[in-house]
């Protein structure tokens, strides 16, 4: 009797331990599709894939397969040095030698003139899967992945949406150009993608914690590049919004913190460059020439550069000049966001005036924000692109508003299609019908050649080179690339794709062909690579310098007797 009471009493317990668990299971999915969940899901993982594919697509077009990209194969200069400063930092927390140019270095570590800030991500999936030259592409696609499924979690956009922007996706080439790159580009691509996401995501429903992550991710991305500043505004202004005075002395105080770190991090660990990573010509004339002076200097600089945008952007139509294919979009963007612009702003006033549909009302504001943040951004670095940088080194920095215009335009409410029409237009143009200069265009695919002399270099130099682990950052981890060299039929790059090779750890100070001649007897660093047979090749077989590899692309040599 006992026993049977006892089985009765664990039977119903089960019982009711199922119907918990059922009642549960049955509120998950109510609350599942309630909120359709499951649909914004699908869209999401769909849409994640299609970094993924087009990386694909494009190399199955070339006859090669995404494990076939070589980085030493870039004529891109600027990815030897961050793929080289990954490496030292992931496997000795910073490299051992300085880089730098002219033999500068940073006053703390060994960075060169950009913020280390820059490349983080790329550091985190080196520490979390180890580094090699697939690292910083699986990485740059991982990334646009989690851009592009935060972009439908967050924003919401509709299939109509999501088509849009899916076209406008694959025309705009440059985003498969820089994930099988080791630029950094693409780590401001998809941050700014994800900020925008979070921006509609918050107008939607205004939280303490999403403004917390949008000042998070817009002050990121200004430690990495100044100019990103403006992308602070925008959680500035929602803050200010809600919080009138507590929001404006919130908002100094984090401005001012940011800054503080930016010049820290450019003080401390950041070598001289060249020549000036931007121009503040056009500040100094106010405190030299007075109010008036200043501001016929600086319209005159603007008249100036104009002038020289224009025929970039010329060129581009005509023959494809990287530059000017640019520019050429960021205006067609820019008239797009304008245009768009406008006319919600005066769509939201006619809705003012007869006081209906209060929700339309309330989804124009919210779509203003956004679309006149992204306009104002625009031409505000349309003018620091005239008054600061080189047109054609700086436009690329054009590149990473375009990518996140791409994803706010996709947004935009659509009958006929024409701003996706007239943007994929310019896109197919300029970016796939007149990309013809392989450096700025062609992904860097492995060939047989270069990849047996890279690796005959890597096996010598891994036996030749010792780091020296005293006092480090030092010179004695420091080789000189000699960027060009006098030979008897001409002046020639050096091979630099060859110091590829080089040991983990060492550092790579770039030096003009003028300042190592000038400077031949009192050089700091240890190692020289130069053009073979070219003077500087010379010069140090006459000083009696050890050859460590030779071949004839390149010679590196050991400084001293």
């Amino acid at each position: 009797m006992t026993g049977k009471v006892r089985r009765t009493g664990t039977h119903r317990l089960s019982f009711f331990r199922e119907s918990r668990k059922d009642l549960e299971m049955e509120k998950f999915k109510n609350w599942w599709k309630q909120d359709k969940r499951y649909l914004t899901m699908t869209k999401a993982v769909l849409f994640a894939l299609l970094p993924l594919v087009c990386c694909l697509v494009y190399c199955a077009v070339q006859g090669k397969s995404i494990g076939e990209v070589y980085l030493p194969g870039s004529e891109w200069n600027d990815e030897l040095f961050y793929y080289k400063q990954v490496e030292g930092i992931i496997h000795y927390g910073y490299p051992q030698g300085y880089f730098g140019f002219n033999e500068s270095h940073a006053l703390k570590l060994s960075f060169a003139a950009w913020s280390p800030v820059l490349v983080s991500p790329w550091i985190l999936w080196g520490l979390l899967f180890g580094w090699n030259l697939m690292s910083p592409v699986f990485c740059n696609i991982f990334l646009m992945t989690l851009a592009c499924f935060l972009f439908v979690w967050l924003a919401g956009p509709d299939w109509k949406q999501l088509g849009v922007t899916t076209l406008l996706f694959c025309l705009y080439t440059p985003f498969v150009r820089y994930m099988l790159s080791v630029m950094p580009e693409v780590i401001c691509f998809s941050l700014l993608i994800i900020f925008y996401s979070l921006v509609v995501n918050y107008l939607n429903r205004e939280k303490g914690y999403k403004l917390f992550f949008l000042f998070c991710l817009s002050g990121l991305l200004t430690l990495m590049r100044p100019y990103m500043l403006l992308f602070m505004l925008l959680p500035a202004y929602f803050w200010i919004r809600k919080s009138r005075w507590r929001g404006l002395l919130g908002s100094v105080t984090v401005f001012a913190a940011v800054l503080g770190i930016y010049g820290a991090i450019k003080h401390y660990l950041g070598a001289e460059y060249f020549a000036p990573l931007f121009f503040t010509d056009w500040v100094d004339a106010f405190f030299e020439q007075g109010l008036f002076g200043g501001i016929r200097y600086t319209l005159g600089k603007l008249y100036y550069m104009g002038v020289s945008f224009k025929a970039h952007t010329i060129e581009g139509f005509r023959t494809g000049l990287a530059s000017g294919a640019i520019f050429a979009g960021y205006l067609v963007m820019l008239f797009i966001l304008a245009a768009q612009s406008a006319k919600d702003y005066a769509s939201r006033r006619a809705l003012r005036r007869t006081q209906s549909d209060t929700p339309r009302l309330e989804a124009l504001k919210k779509q203003l924000i956004v679309e006149l943040h992204l306009a104002g951004s625009f031409v505000a670095m349309l003018f620091a692109l005239l008054l600061m940088y080189k047109l054609t080194e700086g436009s690329k920095h054009l590149l990473t508003f375009m990518a996140a215009g791409i994803f706010v335009i996709g947004r935009m409410e659509t009958r006929f299609y024409k701003k996706a029409v007239v943007l994929g237009a310019a896109f197919a143009y300029f970016y796939s019908y007149m990309a013809l200069d392989p450096y700025d265009y062609q992904v860097p695919f492995a060939q047989e050649e270069r990849v047996a002399q890279i690796e005959q270099w890597r096996e010598v130099l891994g036996e030749q080179m010792t780091l020296d682990r005293e006092a480090v950052p030092n010179y004695e981890n420091s080789v000189i690339w000699v960027h060009w060299d006098q030979k008897a039929d001409g002046r020639q790059n050096v091979k630099w794709q060859l110091l590829y090779a080089l040991p983990e750890g060492f550092g790579i100070s770039c030096c003009e062909n003028e300042f190592v001649m000038d400077h031949f007897d009192d050089l700091k660093s240890r190692y020289i690579a130069t053009l073979s047979d070219g003077d500087i090749d010379i010069r140090c077989r006459e000083a009696g310098y050890e050859a460590l590899n030779r071949d004839e692309d390149m010679v590196l040599y050991r400084i001293g007797k």
